[in-house]
């Protein structure tokens, strides 16, 4: 089911890049006694853990964007807004991403549900009379998405919300070489670069040249010589065909909220899911304002109502309480 969202994003940051921008920028971080966990995996990896203080109750995983972690600007909020609730929470990193470098040569990719997997499985024995459910940001929407539909009616979770996915990968690395967006790719791929050749500047199992890293400055490049022979792909197509979270949508059985704006600057509005691409149990909810990630409302700049940290806990409530 496809649904126009209730979001009225505030009248003094209009337009996609500055709800997408903003936050980012401004946010004061929330205060919020947190617990790290190193979680040890069946390959000799690991990732780490993020836990909230509640120690009963159900519990919520929240995955985070590209390059993103704890101290992406959404993060401690929506931390913080599950444990306002009475909700146990715990953010994962994906793989090289809490600040420390995974031990594999391999890391993450916007269609890597194995570790989630994991996780849900292992939280599950942990917690096996508590309702579980999951979050995700961008990346991780997909992620979280595409294992959803893998999953079918095992998926573990008693419901789901996702934000910002790029739905269709190929569609959102083109959109991220136009216009404004550029500016996004620009900063992102920085970042990758960077820890990238930082992994693996006193390594010897890089399945590329480190010295041609700096080259590959957007996203197709950077995902067909890095991204792609790191995690098993032929191309960046393939990797793209095989990882894109839309082609799943239609068999995922848990009750799942997709909230996204349609000028989000990180995807063409053509990837954006129809109802024949959702299951029964999908709502999408769409605006017309938000951003990416954004989806800041209030009357004044110095009083910002982050909306997503109201809608998602809303949802949720539905099934977790």
């Amino acid at each position: 089911m496809i649904k126009q969202s209730s979001f009225k994003p505030a009248w003094w940051l209009p337009g996609a890049h500055a709800q997408t921008i903003w936050p980012g920028i401004t946010r004061r971080r929330t205060d919020i006694y947190l617990a790290w966990e190193r979680l040890e995996l069946p390959d000799q990896d690991f990732i780490d853990l993020v836990w909230t203080p509640v120690t009963v109750g159900p519990t919520v995983i929240v995955l985070h964007g590209l390059e993103g972690s704890l101290n992406s600007h959404y993060a401690k909020g929506i931390l913080s807004a599950f444990h306002n609730k009475g909700w146990r929470a715990v953010l994962m990193h994906f793989r090289g991403c809490s600040g420390t470098h995974n031990r594999l040569a391999r890391g993450y990719h916007s269609g890597d549900t194995g570790d989630l997997k994991y996780l849900i499985k292992l939280l599950r024995a942990r917690y096996p009379k508590q309702p579980l459910a999951a979050t995700g940001y961008s990346l991780g929407g997909n992620v979280l998405l595409k294992y959803l539909g893998e999953c079918g009616k095992d998926s573990g979770l008693t419901a789901a919300t996702a934000v910002s996915v790029p739905f269709v990968l190929s569609r959102a690395a083109d959109r991220l070489m136009r216009g404004y967006s550029r500016f996004y790719q620009h900063y992102l791929i920085r970042r990758i670069q960077q820890r990238v050749m930082d992994k693996f500047k006193d390594r010897n199992d890089a399945p590329f040249s480190i010295t041609d890293v700096p080259t590959w400055n957007n996203f197709h490049l950077f995902d067909n010589f890095v991204t792609a022979p790191l995690h098993g792909f032929s191309n960046s197509d393939e990797y793209y065909r095989l990882s894109s979270s839309r082609q799943y949508l239609k068999s995922i059985d848990t009750p799942t909220l997709i909230i996204h704006a349609e000028n989000d600057p990180f995807l063409t509005p053509d990837a954006i899911p129809n109802e024949t691409d959702l299951s029964e149990n999908v709502t999408l909810e769409l605006s017309s304002d938000g951003g990416h990630a954004g989806f800041v409302s209030g009357k004044f700049p110095w009083r910002p109502r982050y909306w997503l940290e109201e809608r998602i806990p809303e949802f949720l409530s539905n099934y977790l309480t």
